[in-house]
């Protein structure tokens, strides 16, 4: 028989349930049961800003804690890489990796930690294509004009870069090798600098992620050539692939999600599909889109294996371009 009291005392377990945080639901009733710091190892803005913000927003809300972006910059994302790693290994210091962690492995030999051994993989979250782009009155328009252009003018051109040993550093060293052209590279703090400079014709054009360069192109302050993905970017859909050209060339910036090595598997595995279900809405999807950007989904596994496929990747453009740390 059911009385008032059952009653009144069912309601108040089910208003209890549908409170709790997220995490009850998924099985793991500790975690998380405080903020989680999702550490950004770059400056605030841009897309790595943006892409941690909009994840960090949605896992706050759904597991019923908050997650805050700290940004440590610096030394090509060392510093916040190390802070991570010298974390404890329980779920509450997260890593947006990238790119970088994987150059920086086989470019900087002081680098003072080994990133596949410190960093357990939790889950991609997006790649995003570089793009060839040229001041207007550079007398080119194809990707095939610009490596005949620069074989004709040898040492001529100079490319702009986010700083050496960026993967815009690198995209460009790759270019050289396969092309077998030369040019000057002109590092710069940052790709808004670089991207300034190309528009004023101080440098005649730079590798850059779409992210930053794509509202340029379409207005007609800079000429897109090439992307640096085998596939077409769908916010610059009539600009084709570098590799219909130099058929081996392929490069880009990838994002994902790491922590400390020893994180308890339940985490991983509990952040991994969170984010995973992220990257699944369409709200978000839509964004990052808007960023030039393709959705990696998968699990910690896979991940895993992409980063050994990057670091692999870049470890041969190093060795290709014979570029070393300054």
């Amino acid at each position: 028989m059911i009385t008032k009291r059952n009653f009144l005392s069912a309601a108040a377990c089910a208003a209890a349930s549908l409170a709790a945080p997220r995490a009850f639901a998924l099985g793991n009733p500790s975690y998380p049961s405080r903020s989680v710091k999702w550490v950004v190892p770059y400056a605030p803005g841009g897309a790595t800003d943006v892409l941690s913000r909009l994840l960090c927003q949605r896992l706050s809300e759904r597991l019923g804690q908050t997650f805050v972006v700290e940004n440590k910059p610096g030394a090509g994302s060392n510093i916040g890489t190390q802070a991570v790693i010298a974390s404890a290994p329980d779920g509450y210091t997260l890593l947006l990796t990238s790119t970088a962690n994987a150059i920086n492995a086989s470019f900087d030999p002081a680098l003072p930690y080994d990133f596949a051994k410190s960093i357990a993989p939790v889950a991609g979250v997006a790649r995003i294509p570089l793009v060839l782009v040229v001041n207007n009155d550079l007398p080119v328009r194809t990707v095939s004009d610009f490596i005949l252009y620069a074989r004709a003018n040898p040492g001529m051109l100079s490319i702009a870069s986010s700083g050496i040993g960026t993967s815009l550093h690198l995209s460009g060293e790759l270019f050289k090798a396969l092309a077998r052209v030369q040019f000057t590279h002109v590092p710069y703090r940052g790709s808004a600098p670089g991207l300034t400079d190309v528009m004023s014709g101080q440098v005649h054009g730079m590798f850059d992620n779409v992210t930053s360069s794509f509202e340029l192109v379409r207005a007609g302050k800079l000429r897109a050539l090439g992307v640096t993905t085998r596939e077409r970017s769908d916010i610059l859909p009539d600009v084709p692939p570098i590799a219909d050209t130099l058929p081996d060339y392929e490069t880009s910036s990838f994002y994902g999600v790491g922590a400390p090595q020893d994180t308890p598997r339940e985490i991983i595995d509990l952040l991994n599909r969170e984010i995973d279900a992220a990257l699944s809405d369409s709200e978000i999807r839509s964004r990052i889109a808007e960023l030039g950007a393709m959705v990696l989904h998968g699990n910690a596994g896979e991940f895993g294996n992409m980063l050994t496929e990057e670091t692999a990747r870049w470890r041969k453009v190093v060795q290709l371009s014979g570029v070393k740390k300054e």
